[in-house]
């Protein structure tokens, strides 16, 4: 499964940024979606994911601002970022995991939060 995330920018505290990730692959496969980022000096943390069903998960320090959500015939997942953090810096990574457990990552897209 190849992914390629897109969406990442700078904007100002308090401002939106929408990222997309599309699959190669049929969503049908896949079990879970999901959103890590990697802040300079920090290790890659997870964020949001979303099953198959539609359930989604988050991190608390994102609770309530993000959403995650995927469009199966589209093979995307989209996470949607309001009253974005200068914290919320960092590299995003979609993450894939299939049914049998395998896990792949997107390149990873950027995203600057100005203060």
């Amino acid at each position: 499964v190849q992914l390629q995330a897109s969406g990442g920018g700078l904007v100002q505290a308090g401002e939106s940024l929408r990222l997309s990730c599309t699959a190669s692959e049929s969503m049908f496969s896949i079990n879970a979606m999901g959103w890590f980022r990697q802040a300079p000096g920090k290790q890659r943390e997870w964020i949001a994911r979303i099953f198959r069903p539609g359930n989604s998960y988050y991190a608390d320090s994102v609770k309530g601002r993000f959403t995650i959500s995927r469009d199966n015939d589209k093979n995307t997942v989209e996470l949607q970022m309001n009253s974005l953090k200068p914290e919320d810096t960092g590299v995003y990574y979609c993450n894939a995991m299939t049914q049998s457990g395998t896990n792949y990552w997107g390149k990873g897209t950027l995203v600057t939060v100005s203060s």
